[in-house]
């Protein structure tokens, strides 16, 4: 029995993957299909299927019975390095957004299925909603998580609510459905489902090639919004400051 055991199958291979590639780059040298079994714990059989396959997408190279890692497996590091700098180069936006509309602002990442806060630019007021930096929250349940969310393939979404908090079947499908409706929009809006009294609406900061990779949102008090609804320029501002973000990180 393999020691790389999750639930899932599908995060059983991405582990057995990362298995390999972390044995194959702490190497000096070429390795041998049976000692990059021995070395990642795998059985043989797994660690060929998963060797072809990372061969297949261009991150080990075969020669003859060795196998290395190739130049491509550094992209992986440097979207890593890339997402390091997202904060610092989304506080000039961030703050651009606040001083407009004098409401707070913060930028999030997905992790699994949290949101995790990373920047935040307040508005200066006595009372805050804000999250500080660092805080991890259920992604369902606010506008960052959900702009995040929306942007996974379906089945990868799947995976990332079945790990989460556990929710109704029903409920997992009511939210595939809102989250299409956030795709086609280009922004979301929740209104106090975070917390009681606060509506924060959000849109999708991307990098280079397209891929959403963080998103950036406002907080906004729902008893000043009239009729409830967000003003459109504050959606506007938003948006903007995603836009803004974008076109900065996609310098990276």
């Amino acid at each position: 029995m393999d020691p790389v055991a999750p639930a899932s199958e599908g995060l059983q291979s991405l582990a057995r993957g990362l298995a390999v590639i972390e044995t194959l780059a702490a190497a000096d040298e070429p390795m041998t299909l049976a000692r990059v079994a021995q070395s990642a714990g795998l059985n043989r059989a797994v660690t060929r299927r998963v060797l072809l396959t990372l061969v297949d997408v261009g991150y080990v190279l075969a020669h003859g019975r060795d196998f290395t890692l190739r130049p491509r497996v550094l992209e992986l590091g440097e979207a890593y390095r890339a997402s390091l700098r997202l904060p610092a180069i989304a506080v000039g936006p961030m703050q651009d957004l606040t001083r407009s509309t004098g409401r707070s602002s913060a930028l999030g990442v997905l992790d699994g299925a949290d949101v995790v806060h990373v920047e935040r630019v307040a508005a200066g007021r006595i009372v805050d909603a804000v999250p500080d930096i660092g805080t991890r929250l259920p992604a369902r349940t606010s506008a960052l998580g959900r702009v995040l969310l929306a942007a996974l393939p379906k089945g990868a979404l799947r995976d990332v609510l079945r790990g989460g908090v556990a929710a109704p079947l029903a409920e997992d499908d009511e939210l595939v459905a809102t989250l299409a409706g956030v795709r086609a929009q280009g922004h979301c809006v929740v209104a106090e489902e975070l917390q009681r009294g606060l509506t924060s609406v959000a849109a999708p900061v991307r990098d280079a090639t397209g891929r959403v990779v963080a998103a950036v949102d406002l907080a906004l008090t729902t008893v000043t919004l009239p009729d409830g609804r967000v003003p459109e320029d504050d959606v506007a501002a938003v948006r903007a400051a995603a836009e803004a973000i974008s076109a900065a990180a996609a310098g990276l």
